[in-house]
């Protein structure tokens, strides 16, 4: 019942009440970005969604123009070289992907679920389409994202997510979704750039 009706509904809600709630540090944030960079204010990408699906997500902008492509932050070699300069801020924050509520409303994803893979992250999307996981809307913060996130290897976030795909209830999701207040506040797993 949750998992198959009661999760939807409740997402719609609290991203319409977040957009609405949230709509002067959005529109703050989105002036602040247009004032210190050149580029949209908004970020692009194509990820994989429910049931290897395609969809849009949305971020706030936080890297310049000519950044590579479809890559993973924690994949380039000099991120710093390519941040902008509230970029810092926004992604150590969380608050670059505030935007994502928008796909939250849309249905494209959820509160809580597996984070949503690039198109070209071919070796989680496998992973995923293994455990079952690849059934599940992607969220904007997971099992994963308080477990490790950026620091993370494929194989574990992987494993993450099935186990949070076999036990989706109302608790877990609440207490995923406070948990991540915590992490964020801490900046826990946030990694920028190559590991050495």
């Amino acid at each position: 019942m949750y998992r198959n009706c009661l999760k939807r509904v409740i997402d719609f809600v609290l991203s319409l009440l977040g957009i609405i709630i949230l709509s002067p540090v959005l529109i703050v944030l989105a002036v602040i970005i247009k004032c210190t960079s050149r580029g949209p204010v908004f970020f692009k990408q194509k990820r994989i969604g429910k049931d290897d699906s395609y969809f849009m997500i949305y971020k706030f902008r936080t890297m310049r123009t000519d950044t590579p492509k479809d890559m993973p932050t924690h994949l380039l070699e000099d991120p710093d070289r390519f941040i902008t300069p509230i970029g810092h801020f926004l992604r150590k924050t969380s608050l670059d992907e505030l935007p994502q509520l928008f796909n939250i409303f849309k249905g494209d994803m959820a509160v809580v679920g597996p984070r949503p893979a690039l198109w070209n992250q071919f070796d989680l999307i496998e992973l995923r389409d293994r455990n079952g996981s690849s059934s599940v809307r992607p969220g904007l913060t997971g099992l994963a994202q308080i477990s490790g996130r950026d620091e993370l290897e494929i194989s574990v976030k992987a494993a993450f997510d099935g186990q949070y795909a076999q036990h989706i209830t109302f608790g877990e999701d609440c207490r995923i979704f406070f948990a991540t207040i915590f992490s964020v506040l801490r900046h826990d797993g946030i990694q920028e750039g190559k590991q050495k």
